[in-house]
């Protein structure tokens, strides 16, 4: 895989993007537009406008994923160093040089993804449900959100893929109070 390129450095976490992220958006954008386009039946410009909304809901959904495993890892006092966006996803990444830590930080830092996109969900899940009789773009936009961090950051965080959280609690889940951190 190429290399990953700097965005920015927000929060003291260093933000990166590998170039598939690049097309993972545009695809994105695109596949959202189709659907408001060909399902939703929205007009032209109203379908490609509010599929690139949806698109950076959609990053901004991770970004805010993201910030909850950076706050919980934060408060664990093994903080995360940076995030690495990859096609329609990201993930966190943690300092090479960690010591071995507990099953229960790695616990921790990994329920603080899903845990606050649960609470950005049912926010968004309140506004989509007042948008509901004024309809329109704002309300499709309202729900996608709602649905998106409730069934992609939330739920489908905790499914063990392989490469979630929930791959990383099926694993260190049955190691708690094996291992002491040793300073």
């Amino acid at each position: 895989m190429r290399k990953a390129f700097k965005i920015a450095i927000i929060g003291g976490l260093d933000i990166r993007a590998y170039p598939n992220a690049v097309q993972g958006s545009i695809l994105m954008w695109f596949t959202l537009s189709a659907i408001g386009l060909w399902v939703l039946k929205l007009p032209a410009g109203s379908a490609v406008f509010g599929g690139l909304l949806a698109t950076l809901l959609h990053i901004d959904s991770e970004f805010w994923h993201q910030l909850g495993h950076a706050f919980a890892a934060r408060r664990t006092g093994y903080p995360m160093m940076g995030i690495t966006y990859w096609w329609a996803l990201a993930a966190s990444r943690y300092p090479r040089n960690e010591p071995e830590l507990p099953a229960e930080i790695h616990i921790r830092r990994s329920l603080g993804g899903p845990s606050s996109s649960f609470l950005l969900a049912l926010a968004v899940g309140g506004i989509a449900y007042f948008l509901r009789n004024i309809g329109g773009i704002s309300w499709w936009l309202a729900l996608f959100a709602f649905l998106d961090n409730l069934l992609v950051f939330t739920i489908g965080a905790l499914l063990p893929l392989g490469f979630t959280d929930g791959s990383t609690l099926l694993y260190w889940w049955p190691k708690r109070g094996e291992n002491k951190l040793q300073e």
